[in-house]
């Protein structure tokens, strides 16, 4: 087997993943013509072509396609490696992602104490929703709201959460009391359309379903309009627990159920237990133990 130049498996791989010479130049950040040389210096060492070419289309011959999975998973594995070395310290950089909501309403106002304990960590979070690539990224870790299941990760279980109707306190001055839940259905409900419901219309019933206020379609907005006095919205107590302490969001009825997913601390099983990871997973494990649940209804 000739030696094959790593340069030249990462332009195969780049026009072989597009089918296009130009495209695969485009992601290297070099020129058509180089990319073009590279390929046939490769086909000559392999003796047989990769690409057929029609004019500016291209497929890959049979050897292409038996050759691209490997090269793949070749150039993922390097990249994990070279990953691994260039961050696996106890100190620098710790790249996490989570949601906006639960950055904001949850993790924010104990920030600080982590910084205090942890100085030598460079702690850089990114709120989205979007699920994380991390072969393709530099993240350590991700907070996650669902089943625990992602396949390649590992997930650790760290708050589990629950469903209930909050308002403010003008509103229910407004409105009055809400005795049952059935009233409480009457009413159009704020609450971004997701399954993350489906618990609170399973054990209460279906038919407040219907009565959702679409005008928005984000939780950190719908718990302003809430707070605002525009309506009573479902929320989740990881959310609105520091707003109820605070009097700015009211429960106008005590029911509360608890959700199907919980909150999981998720990393690719190489970041899992990097000492800085550790520091933060264990920190947020502790407040969250430390966290009260809301009180059911009586």
């Amino acid at each position: 087997m000739p030696a094959i130049p790593l340069n030249a498996l990462r332009t195969f791989e780049a026009v072989a993943s597009r089918l296009s010479f130009a495209e695969g130049a485009r992601a290297l950040n070099v020129s058509p013509a180089a990319v073009s040389s590279q390929i046939r210096a490769l086909e000559q060492r392999l003796n047989q072509p990769l690409f057929h070419r029609r004019g500016r289309q291209i497929t890959l011959t049979e050897a292409g396609r038996h050759l691209l999975p490997g090269v793949q998973r070749g150039l993922a594995e390097l990249r994990r490696a070279l990953q691994s070395i260039s961050q696996d310290r106890s100190e620098g950089a710790l790249n996490v992602s989570m949601m906006p909501s639960f950055l904001q309403k949850w993790l924010m106002p104990r920030l600080a104490e982590f910084n205090t304990l942890q100085p030598h960590i460079d702690l850089r979070i990114h709120a989205d929703n979007t699920l994380v690539d991390f072969e393709q990224s530099d993240f350590h870790a991700a907070i996650r709201f669902g089943s625990g299941k992602w396949t390649g990760l590992r997930a650790e279980k760290i708050l589990d959460d629950w469903i209930l109707p909050v308002c403010s306190p003008r509103l229910v001055r407004e409105i009055g009391p809400i005795a049952t839940v059935e009233e409480l259905q009457q009413r159009d409900l704020l609450y971004v359309e997701s399954e993350i419901w489906d618990a609170w219309f399973r054990v209460l019933g279906e038919s407040g379903r219907d009565k959702r206020w679409p005008l928005l379609n984000d939780s950190l907005s719908i718990l302003m309009a809430a707070e605002q006095g525009q309506g009573i919205a479902l929320s989740r107590w990881s959310l609105v627990a520091r707003d109820i302490a605070a009097g700015r969001l009211v429960r106008p009825i005590d029911n509360v159920v608890q959700t199907d997913w919980s909150y999981y601390f998720v990393a690719p099983p190489h970041y899992f237990d990097l000492p800085k990871v550790v520091a933060l997973r264990d920190w947020i494990v502790a407040h969250c133990e430390q966290f009260e649940r809301p009180e059911p209804a009586a």
